[in-house]
């Protein structure tokens, strides 16, 4: 049976941030945090520029979460969509998830007016930046900077 991909809930978030934890455990930017990833969870849900897609497996396991957010491109005069968090359990990667997950969260992305969509990405994780390459997503010459506020 393949995963079913629905619009993430609030129910949802104990699963995701689970999900999330796997994403930040192999990232250097953050770390996990299950307050911090709450609130961020229930916000993004909350919010009609943001989208959580959820996989879940025959047993309704979360095995799969991709987020996107809306901001105002003023290179494009429209929308663009910002992809954040895609993380696909171990065992479920190389079988077409990934690649699911994203076209769910692009077709939202484009029904709101999106033109563009941008993604950030580990640049040490390399099996995630081969993924993004093989399907056709380029890299540019802009850079990420951070600050806190």
């Amino acid at each position: 049976m393949n995963p079913l991909i629905t619009t993430a809930t609030e129910a949802d978030i104990p699963e995701l941030i689970g999900l999330l934890g796997k994403l930040f455990a192999i990232e250097q930017d953050f770390t996990p945090d299950v307050e911090k990833q709450r609130r961020g969870l229930t916000g993004l849900l909350a919010s009609p520029f943001g989208q959580v897609a959820i996989a879940r497996d025959a047993q309704g396991r979360a095995i799969g979460l991709a987020t996107a957010q809306l901001v105002i491109s003023t290179a494009e005069g429209t929308p663009s969509a910002w992809i954040e968090d895609v993380v696909i359990d171990a065992d479920w990667r190389g079988k077409g998830l990934g690649r699911a997950l994203l076209a769910c969260v692009l077709q939202w992305a484009r029904s709101r007016g999106a033109t563009r969509a941008q993604l950030l990405a580990d640049l040490d994780n390399a099996p995630a930046l081969e993924f993004y390459e093989h399907l056709g997503w380029q890299s540019t010459r802009l850079g990420v900077r951070r600050l806190m506020l």
